[in-house]
């Protein structure tokens, strides 16, 4: 008859239990999570990128329904910083009327609009150009999250946004 033999972590961690225990707060996070983010509660944030409110992120979003999107609205007074990242993400047009240009070729967009940056080897170099001087553009970027991550989930900043200051 065969021995059976049980190996431990030595760290004394269960792996498989960790997994099924996260499994499970993913699941009654979906089932009791928070349905509603509401954006007067959220801060906007200067970045490298622009100005940003983040609903849905990597970071802070423990006790929401979801976990796999990032959603944020970028407030663009006259352009953002330019950056290359792999596309495959939509920006919906929200208020005002601009361009972007990917790789060089300039898109014209406004409101209502939606810009779907390309799936590409080594992913699109991109930048946001806010075309009306009285009043900023708005858009909000809709991110599949783990799509990121099979793609290669690379991001080189080019440009900064003109107001950004390095801590």
């Amino acid at each position: 008859m065969a021995e059976r033999v049980q190996e431990r972590d030595p760290s004394g961690i269960n792996l498989y239990h960790e997994f099924l225990a996260r499994l499970e707060k993913r699941q009654d996070d979906a089932e009791n999570g928070q349905i509603v983010m509401k954006g007067s509660e959220l801060p906007w944030q200067l970045g490298r990128q622009g100005r940003v409110k983040f609903y849905l992120y990597a970071v802070g979003r423990d006790q929401t329904a979801i976990k796999d999107w990032l959603v944020f609205v970028n407030d663009i007074h006259t352009h953002t910083g330019k950056h290359i990242h792999q596309g495959g993400l939509g920006l919906y047009i929200l208020r005002g009327r601009g361009y972007t240009v990917v790789n060089g070729e300039r898109f014209n967009w406004k409101e209502g609009d939606l810009v779907i940056l390309p799936v590409m080897p080594g992913g699109c170099e991109h930048q946001h150009f806010n075309e009306d001087p009285d009043e900023s553009s708005l858009w909000l970027a809709i991110i599949y999250e783990p799509f990121m991550y099979v793609t290669g989930s690379q991001l080189e900043q080019r440009e900064v946004h003109p107001d950004w200051k390095e801590a």
